[in-house]
């Protein structure tokens, strides 16, 4: 097991009506002006926008409404906020929704604090030194972001997508109440299945020595997500199943099962071109195209890890004879489950054809300057072939 660290400071506020006490919540840390940012306006047809904004004029909170957040959240959006934070004294930023929405709100929260542009700190040019607190009432299991340290932004004018870490953007709070997300539909419920999935199994296939129980606590994250998801589908009312996914988002991204392991994301590096290049790609559905055509490029350089996928989270039996075939058994597994779930396993069913491939691939390893670290190192020419087999 390798040193770590283990911050996670975020506040969770979980359970049934609890985005109702947002206001005595924002109160207790003594904020009184605060923006309300939230994306393209379902808060408002499902009535959580009116019970919000009840809550915080109960509790004497003066807040600036900023919609507009989207898939996929835009640099231009960020910068706007982030200057109608200076020009009104906003004190804390109010995230409502899914990871869009959150990372808008932590790029607003660092922008509010620096006189340059924010893509200064997505290309690490600059590290942010100041945010303001960030405080999320989640309406979708998915991203992560509402206990996370990340945040993810999309430059439209270069078609780039990049993210980074900081702990000064890590929500101060975040209120998960489950019933709001019953109304997600199929799709989005699947791309969040896929997105809490791929953040523990990108940290479980990451190149690092044994950790045993931390491999445990991932295995059992990512089962329990494949569990809860069938359920999830089927009826999308059913509150256990809602409440273990938006746990699940909740521990898939906030460090702890990556906890003495080497993390490096190749596979939400690669997906971050192709949404970033066609905006149109929901970021869950590029992770289920991408992840089984990078595990099976990568999985004979390590087989007796896929090996234990195959068997702790698939129950697939472990053969002696020919260990690559438990090995890939656990990632055809792991894609007809994609499907099973309404996701879409190939470019193709994203209306993705080749023509880009190359110039993904470029951006993706910033034109030879970078190599994507794992027990396959991936460089252009490697990429390249992952996209291919995605096809």
């Amino acid at each position: 097991m390798l040193n770590f660290e283990f911050f996670t400071p975020t506040k969770m506020i979980f359970g049934k009506d609890t985005h109702k006490r947002v206001g005595e919540v924002i109160k207790s840390y003594g904020f009184h002006k605060i923006m309300l940012h939230y994306g393209g306006g379902s808060i408002q047809k499902n009535g959580v926008y009116e019970q919000v904004t009840a809550s915080l004029k109960d509790a004497g909170i003066d807040y600036l409404d900023f919609g507009g957040a989207e898939p996929n959240p835009k640099l231009e959006l960020v910068e706007k906020g982030a200057q109608l934070c200076k020009d009104h004294g906003v004190e804390l930023v109010l995230a409502v929704g899914g990871g869009s929405a959150i990372d808008s709100a932590k790029e607003i929260a660092v922008g509010a604090c620096y006189d340059g542009s924010t893509w200064d700190f997505s290309t690490k040019a600059k590290t942010p030194q100041a945010a303001l607190p960030v405080g999320v009432i989640l309406t979708l299991a998915a991203s992560g972001s509402e206990m996370s340290a990340s945040a993810v932004i999309t430059n439209e004018k270069l078609g780039l997508k990049r993210g980074y870490n900081s702990e000064l953007h890590r929500p101060l709070f975040s209120i998960c109440n489950p019933e709001l997300t019953f109304t997600v539909n199929k799709f989005q419920t699947g791309c969040g299945i896929v997105d809490i999935s791929m953040h523990t199994l990108e940290r479980y296939f990451s190149k690092s020595p044994d950790t045993p129980l931390t491999d445990a606590i991932a295995e059992s994250v990512v089962r329990q997500t494949i569990a809860a998801g069938r359920r999830a589908i089927k009826n999308p009312e059913d509150y256990d199943a809602r409440a273990d996914l938006m746990w699940a988002s909740s521990l898939s991204h906030n460090d702890l099962t990556g906890c003495g392991r080497e993390t490096f994301m190749a596979c939400h590096q690669i997906e971050h071109e192709l949404s970033g290049k066609y905006d149109f790609v929901a970021h869950g559905a590029g992770l289920s195209v991408i992840f089984p055509a990078w595990a099976k490029y990568v999985y004979k350089h390590n087989v007796p890890r896929f090996v234990q996928f195959a068997n702790k989270v698939w129950d697939i039996p472990v053969s002696q004879e020919n260990p690559e075939e438990t090995a890939l058994a656990g990632i055809l597994a792991t894609e007809r489950y994609f499907a099973e779930i309404g996701m879409p396993v190939r470019l193709s069913q994203l209306n993705v054809g080749d023509e880009a491939f190359y110039e993904m691939a470029e951006k993706c390893t910033e034109s030879g300057g970078r190599t994507l670290p794992g027990w396959l190192p991936l460089n252009t020419k490697e990429i390249v072939d992952i996209f291919e087999l995605a096809k």
